[in-house]
């Protein structure tokens, strides 16, 4: 299996990340044009870890997206379900607790973090709806959810020349630059079909969350959503 179905079956969706585990976050940093680091950078001021918080960084691949957190002293778990990712993570940061769990079952007891994010790996749970309850059970009352995830641009015609880059443009691109480019052309056809940012508010709220905001990045391509645990 090279990539995954749009009806993301867990076992696919893990074997996927599994094969692109060694360049993905070069991969990411070329495809996106350098905007990656960017979006890492305003998911880390959002979450604005401190020392004595716990942060579960989730679908944290390699954990290059935890590091942030660590360096202000928090006390951070990345987690995901590819242990391709898990391995190569470890390979580069020995020192962090890197866990294997499913974001739709997580292994962690309720009420455990001050803060639950996770960056472009909510679109690739099967089950978004329980995602968000999981999250929500695993943060403690008066912690908050992050949640960076592509979305849509909010300029109608940059949203068609974006669309047409991702549909067009990027398999080529993750040709020349993947291992695995069959994979990067699911999380093309994942992106247009992702919920926009008025949507995945809905699901959150629906999921529990209360003070539900988000904020566009890049004119709409990642949009940072916000929620809080009553």
């Amino acid at each position: 299996m090279t990539r995954a179905s749009l009806d993301k079956q867990p076992h696919e969706v893990a074997s996927m990340f599994d094969g692109v585990a060694a360049n993905y976050d070069l991969t990411n940093d070329v495809l996106s044009l350098g905007q990656a680091r960017l979006w890492r950078k305003e998911a880390a001021r959002a979450v604005a870890a401190r020392p004595g918080h716990k942060v579960l960084d989730l679908a944290a691949g390699t954990a290059t997206s935890s590091l942030p957190y660590a360096a202000t002293g928090a006390y951070v778990v990345p987690c995901d379900f590819s242990l391709g990712m898990l391995r190569e993570g470890k390979k580069r940061h020995a020192w962090l607790p890197l866990t294997a769990g499913d974001a739709t079952k997580l292994p962690f007891k309720d009420d455990t973090f001050d803060t639950v994010t996770i960056s472009f790996g909510l679109r690739n749970v099967q089950d978004t709806d329980g995602a968000l309850r999981e999250m929500y059970r695993v943060t403690k009352p008066g912690g908050q959810v992050v949640i960076s995830e592509f979305s849509q641009p909010t300029w109608a015609p940059f949203r068609t020349v974006y669309t047409e880059y991702l549909m067009r443009a990027l398999p080529p691109v993750a040709r020349a630059v993947s291992s695995n480019p069959d994979a990067y052309v699911y999380l093309a056809e994942s992106i247009r079909e992702w919920p926009d940012q008025p949507a995945l508010a809905a699901l959150l709220q629906k999921a529990g969350w209360s003070k539900v905001a988000w904020r566009n990045l890049s004119g709409g391509i990642v949009a940072l959503h916000r929620g809080v645990k009553a």
